[in-house]
Order: structure tokens, then C-alpha cells, then sequence
């Protein structure tokens, strides 16, 4: 039954957008303390220089 569903581990398109947006709007939220936020960028090498 699931293996032919596209919208698998969901039952439908609908659930999969209502669960989207439940993480979207910070409805569902991982327990621990906050990540830091900073707004240099990610912290990958993008120059390759060296």
C-alpha cells in the first residue's frame, strides 16, 4: 500500500502541506536550546583558494 503512494510517509498532499506548515509557523519545534543565528552566511568555503 505505501510503496505506491507518492506522498509516502504521508496519506495525502493535503497532510503533507498541513505538516509543512506546522514546521513552517514553528508549531512543531525540536526540544533543546536555540541555535545561534547569525546572518554572515553559511559556514561553508566558498572561495577555494588556499
Amino acid at each position: 500500500m505505501w510503496e505506491a503512494n507518492p506522498f509516502r510517509p504521508f496519506c495525502s498532499e493535503r497532510c503533507r502541506l498541513i505538516d509543512l506548515g506546522a514546521w513552517v509557523t514553528e508549531r512543531y519545534r525540536v526540544p533543546g536550546e536555540p541555535a545561534d543565528r547569525h546572518d554572515g552566511g553559511d559556514d561553508t568555503d566558498e572561495g577555494g583558494g588556499g
